[in-house]
């Protein structure tokens, strides 16, 4: 099974696969050992039903805080911890850590973005994102191509479905300037951003191809915050992927994230300015 990032990298994941469902049975085993249906379980780790079955069934990642309340709730002797620790250590690749994102994506009070390599997913135009997998090297087949449009656009359904999440996008005009795709592509894809940008749960701001001051040149990040308070972040390269749990560097890029944002034009602003873009096409 592979699994593609917003640039449409991908890498196969059946190792993870197979140790999210060999999770999912540990836990299976000590909720049925219990006597307990997921409906009841559920609430013990601070989860719907249908959360506590997608892990179940290993599909999903399991949320941050579901490894230590299902130990306690199911009195398993720190054996789901001790499994959790070996899912997220399985199969280090790009696939893994993004379908733990992903996840969390999901239920996230809020994501922050900074993308100077191409226009985050979340905002992609179908158009754009066809392009891009198009250009994939190795090449995709059109019906991975299909496959992966509609994963796509399934994803960015969180826009719109999660209104109580604040989405913060910080994207460098160069973005625009490139013209992936042709004239037409561009056009669309702008005028889908600023479609996307007039949501109130939601926020884009540009910088400026002329720049004197940027604190960010170490490449793209993203940032989210769980309902649980604790805040976790996502990097990625070429065929390479890094999902980061550690405070410490976690506080930085917080950091740089809150300076970058006030080096970035305002959402008015970028919204005049990709105006002018596409008007320029």
């Amino acid at each position: 099974m592979a699994n593609y990032n917003d640039n449409g990298n991908s890498s196969t994941n059946d190792e993870a696969s197979d140790s999210l469902k060999g999770f999912g049975e540990v836990v299976k085993a000590f909720r049925e050992h219990r006597g307990l249906s997921r409906e009841e379980f559920a609430p013990k780790v601070c989860c719907s039903k249908h959360t506590v079955a997608s892990v179940e069934l290993g599909r999903r990642f399991p949320p941050p805080q579901f490894p230590e309340l299902a130990d306690e709730a199911l009195d398993a002797f720190g054996v789901i911890k001790r499994a959790a620790k070996h899912v997220s250590r399985s199969n280090p690749g790009l696939a893994t850590w993004f379908l733990r994102w992903a996840a969390l994506e999901r239920e996230a009070r809020w994501l922050d973005t900074y993308e100077c390599r191409l226009v985050p997913g979340l905002l992609q135009s179908e158009a754009y994102a066809r392009k891009l997998f198009e250009n994939r090297i190795p090449p995709l087949s059109d019906e991975q191509v299909t496959e992966q449009l509609t994963a796509r656009q399934e994803r960015q359904r969180l826009l719109t479905e999660r209104p109580n999440c604040a989405f913060s996008f910080v994207l460098e005009e160069h973005l625009f300037l490139r013209r992936m795709g042709g004239v037409e592509v561009t056009r669309g894809l702008i005028d889908h951003v600023l479609e996307v940008g007039s949501l109130r749960n939601v926020a884009i701001q540009l910088i400026p191809l002329i720049r004197e001051e940027h604190c960010a040149m170490d490449g793209s990040m993203q940032l989210l915050e769980t309902p649980q308070l604790e805040r976790f972040a996502y990097c990625e390269g070429q065929e390479s992927g890094q999902f980061i749990s550690d405070r410490k560097t976690i506080s930085t890029l917080q950091m740089r994230y809150a300076k970058l944002r006030s080096q970035a034009l305002t959402p008015e602003d970028s919204a005049d300015l990709l105006k002018r873009l596409r008007g320029a096409l």
